[in-house]
């Protein structure tokens, strides 16, 4: 088991866990696939893609469960990415936070990551 993670707008994840399933953001829908990061990407990807926005969540997702549609690709820098190629089904979340404002505008990240 792979814990890989996801940034998401609270909106978002409360009608993803009303259907079941998440089909991914308006960026990810452009792209063909739901971007993931691992624990050592997210905090960089919060920065450069969600700066300043408030009304988050930090979903944790187990791969295994994700089957072949799930891909390691290069990306940022050269760097390995999880990207999904279907809709995220919401049992694959193993937990979710929500991903608060500091003071200074960076998220603040919990501290009991699996």
């Amino acid at each position: 088991m792979t814990i890989i993670y996801k940034i998401i707008d609270r909106d978002e994840w409360d009608a993803a866990r009303g259907c079941g399933r998440y089909a991914g953001s308006q960026d990810d829908r452009r792209d063909g696939f739901i971007h993931f990061s691992t624990e050592d990407q997210m905090r960089e990807t919060a920065a450069k893609h969600f700066a300043g926005q408030g009304n988050l969540v930090l979903l944790a997702i187990d791969d295994a469960n994700l089957g072949s549609a799930m891909k390691w690709e290069a990306s940022r820098g050269g760097a390995l990415f999880p990207h999904l190629y279907k809709a995220l089904p919401v049992s694959s979340v193993v937990r979710s936070w929500p991903l608060p404002l500091n003071e200074d505008g960076s998220h603040a990240f919990p501290d009991d990551l699996p």
